[in-house]
């Protein structure tokens, strides 16, 4: 059996090294791929700039997805130059075909005053708490960064928006606005999860704060213990919201929050249910539809009952609003593909899924080519009638 050093020595007549000097030219051409198999203390105590972490221990599950190009040169380095020796002969193994390693490692780059980049980011409990998020290249650090420092406005602390806070918190978005001015009733508790027996008369915003705060201490809870007026809401929209999840069960409510998304360009994750079914999509602002162009006016009241009045599966907003959820987190970290232009409906009953698309109307009245409405108006008397929130 060889020794360690022995099979060091043997690993490194198998692979290409280059210094610290070539490795700064090769790396300011924006060419490689440059790769930190350090450990998590050692990384966050500097790096190279623009460099990927992955710890040597996790290099052959994680490469494919942050260099899955292998064709593309690759830098790899550790401290000293030995962990990354036997990392660059793993990705050669792997089928990379223009791997090398940096011999001296980063004590070598730092001892020729070459930059560093230090860590500012996640603290260690920070990194315990989101650890399934940091594995998620779509997400990483970075990713998770952006959600603590992401502003997410609920309409309603409600049916839809009991699951869409408690997991928007838990994912980390740093702020979480709450617009209800309702009081927990015993009714609510059938589905509206973010509240309890013990909340019974309490405020909802004021109830659900509690219960986020206790979830996740990274979030910060703005609660607005009034119902969304057209003379509240642009204060409330003042304090620069970066996503709108509409959780309200009444029309006015809806097309304020509609017209207000227009014109200050926020997006709004709409969801609505009743009974068995439920629907969510995304009105993203000169993107695709907007509220008006899906209902240019409202149904009447007797064929669009409130959940009061047709009720609702108990489940069935712990569905909707997790999706409003998944889509706010979505909007917030720029990644897949939004419901904008697409309206997903479920039925709980048959269990299934349906995609309808939407188009923008060229003659909406808010967002169209010629908008005729450009102020807000009297919601309720627009809509003829209100509904309680879900």
């Amino acid at each position: 059996m060889p020794t360690y050093r022995e099979l060091l020595q043997q690993t490194r007549s198998e692979i290409s090294e280059l210094d610290a000097t070539q490795a700064r030219d090769r790396i300011d051409s924006g060419e490689p791929v440059v790769v930190d198999v350090r450990e998590q203390d050692e990384w966050d105590e500097g790096h190279i700039a623009g460099a990927v972490h992955i710890p040597r221990g996790h290099l052959e599950s994680r490469i494919e997805r942050l260099a899955p190009d292998t064709t593309r040169p690759v830098i790899v380095y550790c401290s000293a130059g030995n962990r990354s020796a036997f990392a660059a002969k793993t990705l050669a193994d792997l089928g990379y075909e223009d791997v090398v390693s940096l011999a001296g490692g980063f004590t070598d780059w730092k001892r020729n005053g070459f930059p560093v980049q230090l860590q500012t980011g996640l603290d260690a409990p920070q990194r315990a708490r989101y650890s399934r998020h940091l594995l998620i290249p779509e997400v990483g650090e970075e990713g998770q960064l952006k959600l603590l420092d992401s502003k997410v406005l609920l309409i309603g602390a409600g049916g839809l928006g009991s699951p869409a806070s408690l997991y928007l918190a838990a994912a980390g978005v740093g702020r979480i606005g709450i617009v209800d001015a309702d009081v927990v009733d015993e009714s609510n508790l059938q589905r509206q999860i973010v509240h309890s027996t013990e909340s019974l008369g309490e405020p909802k915003v004021e109830s659900a704060k509690r219960a986020i705060e206790a979830l996740n201490p990274d979030v910060e809870v703005v609660a607005y213990k009034e119902r969304l007026t057209s003379e509240n809401i642009e204060r409330i929209l003042a304090d620069g919201w970066d996503v709108i999840v509409d959780g309200a069960d009444n029309f006015p409510t809806r097309y304020l929050v509609n017209d207000a998304s227009v014109w200050h360009g926020i997006p709004v994750v709409h969801g609505s249910i009743y009974r068995f079914e439920g629907q969510v999509t995304v009105f993203k602002p000169h993107q695709g539809p907007c509220y008006r162009c899906l209902f240019p006016t409202p149904p009447p009241p007797e064929l669009a009952p409130s959940c009061a009045e047709g009720g609702v599966l108990g489940v069935l907003p712990g569905v909707i609003g997790s999706l409003q959820a998944s889509e706010a987190l979505k909007l917030a970290l720029g990644i897949g593909e939004p419901l904008i232009g697409r309206l997903l409906l479920f039925d709980a009953l048959a269990a299934t899924f349906d995609e309808v698309k939407l188009r923008r109307d060229p003659d909406c009245p808010v967002c169209g080519e010629h908008p005729t409405i450009t102020e807000y108006v009297d919601y309720v008397e627009f809509c003829a009638g209100t509904r309680e929130p879900a």
